[in-house]
């Protein structure tokens, strides 16, 4: 299994690359007035408006810094009624990637239902790695308001 590792702080997170679609430099976004903090904005990708979150700001209550290893990670996002969407994700120090065994990765062992994208946890020289589930990063309100319709 191949994961794009990032950082929230000093923790390491990863993303299956799988569900990713490209990692690129973060460009400048189009605000979404109203909407939840951590949603940075709209990105015009293939004359289409792609949905931005920010990691750092879900998790931590604060926007991402703006370092050259900050990336805008595109995720196929599974959305209600339409198959996969894009969705954007900033995250920190995203510039390195590992292989590893899908099985060697395991439940933490906590319950967290206020972060229910917080997946199973890899034993690592750097420590704990922790995958982020993309399906279950939005909530269904947030859900609705960045593609519409009606959640099924």
């Amino acid at each position: 299994m191949l994961s794009l590792l990032f950082r929230i702080e000093p923790d390491v997170y990863a993303l299956d690359c799988r569900e990713i679609a490209e990692v690129r430099a973060l460009p400048r976004l189009k605000q979404l007035p109203g909407a939840p903090h951590w949603v940075a904005g709209l990105l015009d990708h293939d004359a289409a408006a792609v949905p931005v979150i920010d990691l750092c700001a879900l998790t931590l209550g604060r926007p991402a810094h703006d370092r050259l290893s900050t990336r805008l990670v595109l995720v196929h996002y599974p959305a209600p009624g339409a198959g996969a969407r894009p969705l954007g994700l900033i995250v920190e120090r995203g510039t390195e990637f590992l292989r590893s065994d899908a099985a060697d990765w395991a439940d933490g062992g906590m319950a967290t239902p206020d972060a229910p994208y917080l997946g199973p946890v890899l034993r690592h020289e750097r420590g704990l790695i922790q995958q982020v589930r993309v399906a279950d990063l939005l909530p269904a309100p947030v859900r609705a308001l960045l593609y519409g319709g009606a959640d099924d």
